[in-house]
């Protein structure tokens, strides 16, 4: 089993933390991972995304070229890496702000309104774990308790951000289920 992502959007968004509770679910879940990340100078609005790739043996490389995955949260990076999924390949598209729709018919795509649903979890701030959410409940790369465990690891020095995180992953767990 290998899984290569590319996670992409705009500075700020989470792209690199989403990328990183990947990481570390797959660790968790005793797998091999390497994650890369990529961003501009800019602290805020740049551009930003990372490689993740997850395997049972030991990863070559951590450069994707082809990934099996691309989560676009933004339409610039939508256009930059759709093109590169392989066929039978999925789309994750952050529809609060990609209203485009994929061209591609040899590829798997998933609209979520991650906007809509980290306000629906009590925190704008939590788009990323709603994409974190509907990543795995697609691809049930890992199990949900797994991920679940990582997030509140990750917020353990933020106790009152767990529950609206918590909340965020299974709204966007269930919107990939349907």
């Amino acid at each position: 089993m290998e899984e290569k992502i590319i996670i992409a959007g705009f500075g700020g968004q989470g792209v690199l933390s989403l990328g990183q509770f990947i990481a570390y679910a797959a660790i968790a879940d005793g797998k091999e991972v390497t994650w890369l990340p990529s961003y501009g100078p800019e602290m805020r609005g740049g551009t930003s995304n990372c490689s993740v790739v997850v395997c049972d043996k030991q990863v070559a490389s951590p450069i994707v070229a082809h990934p099996d995955c691309l989560i676009a949260m933004n339409k610039p990076s939508l256009y930059k890496f759709s093109d590169k999924v392989k066929a039978g390949g999925t789309i994750i598209v952050n529809s609060s702000l990609i209203p485009d729709k994929v061209e591609r018919t040899d590829v798997n795509v998933v609209y979520i309104d991650a906007a809509a649903l980290a306000m629906e979890a009590g925190n704008a701030r939590t788009a990323n774990i709603v994409v974190l959410g509907a990543y795995i409940g697609m691809s049930k790369l890992f199990p949900k308790e797994t991920v679940k465990k990582m997030i509140e690891a990750k917020f353990a020095n933020k106790p009152k951000v767990i529950p609206a995180n918590l909340k965020a992953f299974e709204l966007g767990y269930a919107t990939a289920a349907k």
